[in-house]
């Protein structure tokens, strides 16, 4: 790949993932106060500066290495996790289900926000492919973000969402796996299985909702 090509891809990709991961986790943070929890208030995570939330191995060294790795064909990157106090919630087990479940529905909806600003960029005549590249990118990138994190293993947010479903003996088992949560899952995206059985599927579903979502649009401007 020439550095004029990896120089596209980055300002493509470069406004979408920031909005991405920034809202993502400013969305734990601003739900777990809402629900009594304000770690991360209090240490300046609830907020839109990307720069709060950038990893530098998560953010930057992973997916340029990904990028290169694979050609570009899979791309995954995180942020510093927003800071939790879980026991400091009003009610500890339902409370984390909605804070869990914060990061990626705010994906979903920024994922519908970036298709809708592409069908009006199209809709008003513009035609470069810049800003067409950039609102795709959007959709797909916010769309990997949230079926990833809703993999159910701790420490996904999946996973927080299961332990508070399951009934607490079942729950601590799988709370056990949180230390190794890393591992299986990175076993799963190399070995494809994560891809092919629960990525690709939940993105799938995912462009399916938005264009149910936007249809009524889509009919309009037809």
């Amino acid at each position: 790949m020439n550095s004029s090509s990896l120089i596209q891809a980055i300002a493509v990709y470069a406004l979408p993932i920031l909005f991405a991961i920034t809202l993502h986790e400013a969305a734990h943070g601003y739900v777990a106060k809402h629900f009594g929890d304000p770690t991360a208030f209090l240490m300046g995570r609830v907020t839109l500066n990307p720069l709060k939330h950038i990893d530098p191995l998560g953010t930057i060294a992973v997916p340029l290495f990904l990028y290169f790795a694979t050609g570009g064909t899979f791309l995954f990157g995180y942020a510093k996790p927003v800071p939790v106090n879980f026991r400091g919630l009003r009610n500890p087990r339902w409370d984390t289900l909605w804070v869990a479940l914060a990061g990626p529905a705010c994906n979903f909806v920024q994922a519908v926000l970036w298709a809708l600003a592409g069908v009006l960029i199209q809709a008003a005549g513009v035609h470069e492919p810049f800003f067409i590249d950039m609102a795709s990118a959007g959709i797909i990138v916010n769309l990997v973000l949230c079926a990833f994190n809703l993999f159910p293993v701790p420490p996904l947010d999946g996973g927080r969402v299961l332990t508070s479903l399951l009934p607490p003996r079942y729950a601590y088992y799988l709370d056990r796996l949180e230390p190794y949560g890393f591992f299986i899952v990175l076993a799963l995206v190399v070995s494809g299985v994560l891809g092919n059985l629960w990525l690709w599927p939940l993105i799938n579903t995912g462009r399916f909702l938005i264009r149910m979502i936007l249809s009524p649009l889509l009919t309009l401007l037809s």
